[in-house]
């Protein structure tokens, strides 16, 4: 499976969602309650991927890593950030060494 292809066809269903009924759809929901929900959200599973990583299973990395995964794909297309932008932005840092790229915006 090609996981670029599953994560645009998520990021899809959650743009056609965002507009939907908040009784019936979960993206529809975060979408009414607004940004900083979905932000807060993203925090709340971020946390739960690293309490997964340090003592749970690697099936709980796997669960919280998807919903982390989920999560900023609705709070990145409430700011109107693309999937493809930021796939752009990391092609451009690959084959770049973390330390020189982190330093290069620390300029």
């Amino acid at each position: 499976m090609d996981e670029t292809t599953l994560l645009s066809r998520l990021e899809a269903t959650i743009a056609a969602r965002r507009a939907g009924d908040p009784d019936a759809s979960y993206v529809a929901r975060l979408n009414a309650k607004g940004r900083g929900k979905m932000a807060q959200k993203v925090g709340e599973e971020a946390t739960e991927v690293v309490i997964a990583a340090l003592t749970g299973s690697p099936e709980a990395l796997v669960g919280e890593a998807a919903d982390l995964l989920f999560h900023l794909l609705v709070l990145m297309g409430d700011c109107g950030v693309s999937l493809a932008q930021v796939t752009a932005e990391l092609e451009r840092r690959e084959g770049t060494s973390g330390i020189a790229e982190k330093a290069s915006r620390s300029s």
